[in-house]
């Protein structure tokens, strides 16, 4: 069957490789991909902000099926756009999706459910924010309400950090667009996990477990990026914890949302925050914890996504028809033990300002050189004469995997990027220093 990815990262390029491998896809389309892309689809250009252009697109094509990769497309209604015209599409639709387009819907859904979260208070005026500044003790999450590219999340070490956080987040200094209401949140400390479940709107089965690194800076300093990179390993989610996550959270979710009129189908990733209490049940190896919720993603994460596609045994192409026909609980899900980890290599100036158009060299080497690596494309182009240039922020995703451990997948990841360069390549060399 034809296939077609909306997207142009480093995760529509790992769920297009991943769906060249399945036996029952025939041809693999990517709007508007991506340089790397072009290797395993047909890229046609579009606009993703622009809804009824993806809309024309899809029609023209006419695939059997359609996968919404990015959060933007989701927040529009592509998905709602599509269904209207009864075709087959991966992803949530818009109202669903609010569990990751807007982060104040999010933290009132939880508490109206019972899902376990950080305290919190929704401000919508600066005024607003000195008032209920003063029931937090430092540091301070400060959240834009809204998408904003894994960048909308800033910590605060003091109240005037905060405030001053809030300012430009209304202002739109800080994300280039004001915002009409922010998050203020209790600051969780312990460990990070993201939690993927597949869900059918009725149904939440766990796919697997990743660990990302968000800030910039080795160590987890400096500001937030959309990920510099991931890893995924069998350690990351016990049994224990993995039943835990579903039924209290996951499952949670798809009840509450098909109870509302709004049924949840395709991919939730949970953040999740392991907090260290002597009252909380034994889930982590480490325990007694609790797991709290930071944010819902209503799509595959970018660079998770990279790391457990490499480590996904089971066709994605079933997953993606279970989901949209209600049976994803008949499913057996299947990953390669071991680990799998992806690192990014970033321009430079990354998540600030960054040139792009820079000549990528030693990449061609890699392709296809080695079964347990892919370097997955997440910001480049192709020029005229067949070289790769620089064309985002994020630029390269470098992900391994081994059936030994994340020692080894790790130190293929980083003896590939030693072999990478382009002016001003930025990547941390720290990724999965937790685990290690």
């Amino acid at each position: 069957m034809k296939v077609l990815v909306i997207g142009g990262g480093g995760r529509e390029h790992a769920i297009a490789w991943a769906l060249r491998k399945s036996p029952r896809v025939t041809e693999v389309v990517c709007a508007p991909g991506n340089g790397g892309i072009a290797r395993e689809a047909r890229c046609v250009p579009v606009d993703v902000s622009n809804l009824a252009a993806m809309v024309a697109l899809v029609q023209g094509e006419a695939p059997a099926l359609t996968i919404v990769g990015p959060e933007l497309p989701l927040s529009l209604g592509l998905v709602d756009q599509l269904q209207s015209l009864g075709l087959r599409v991966f992803g949530p639709t818009q109202a669903a999706a609010r569990l990751e387009s807007s982060k104040a819907f999010a933290k009132s859904f939880m508490q109206r459910t019972g899902i376990p979260t950080a305290a919190y208070a929704l401000c919508t005026s600066l005024d607003e924010v000195r008032r209920e500044l003063k029931s937090f003790a430092a540091p301070i999450v400060v959240k834009a309400d809204g998408l904003a590219a894994g960048k909308g999340v800033v910590i605060c070490n003091t109240h005037h950090e905060a405030e001053a956080a809030a300012a430009e987040m209304f202002s739109g200094a800080l994300l280039g667009a004001a915002v009409d209401e922010i998050v203020l949140e209790e600051f969780l400390t312990g460990d990070e996990l993201s939690f993927f479940a597949l869900c059918d709107g009725k149904h939440a089965v766990p796919l697997a477990a990743a660990q990302d690194h968000k800030r910039i800076g080795e160590g987890d300093t400096g500001p937030n990026t959309g990920g510099m990179g991931a890893y995924s390993t069998d350690a990351l989610m016990p049994p224990a914890l993995r039943d835990w996550l579903n039924t209290r959270v996951a499952q949670r979710v798809v009840d509450e949302m098909a109870a509302a009129g709004t049924p949840f189908t395709g991919i939730l990733f949970c953040g999740i925050m392991m907090v260290p209490d002597p009252n909380g049940p034994v889930l982590f190896g480490r325990g007694p914890v609790s797991p709290m919720v930071l944010e819902f993603n209503t799509r595959f994460g970018d660079p998770e996504t990279q790391a457990i596609l490499m480590r996904l045994e089971t066709d994605i192409l079933d997953l993606f028809e279970a989901a949209i026909d209600g049976r994803a609980d008949r499913l057996d899900i299947q990953l390669k033990p071991g680990a799998a980890a992806c690192v990014i290599a970033a321009s430079g100036g990354y998540p600030g300002k960054y040139p792009s158009g820079l000549p990528i060299t030693g990449e061609a080497a890699l392709h296809n050189a080695d079964p347990s690596l892919k370097v997955f494309h997440s910001g480049t182009a192709l020029t005229s004469d067949e070289t790769f240039v620089t064309a985002g922020g994020r630029v390269l995703a470098v992900t391994a995997v081994s059936t030994i451990g994340l020692k080894e997948a790790l130190g293929l990841a980083y003896d590939a990027l030693g072999k990478l360069s382009f002016d001003g390549m930025q990547y941390r060399r720290d990724i999965g220093w937790r685990a290690l």
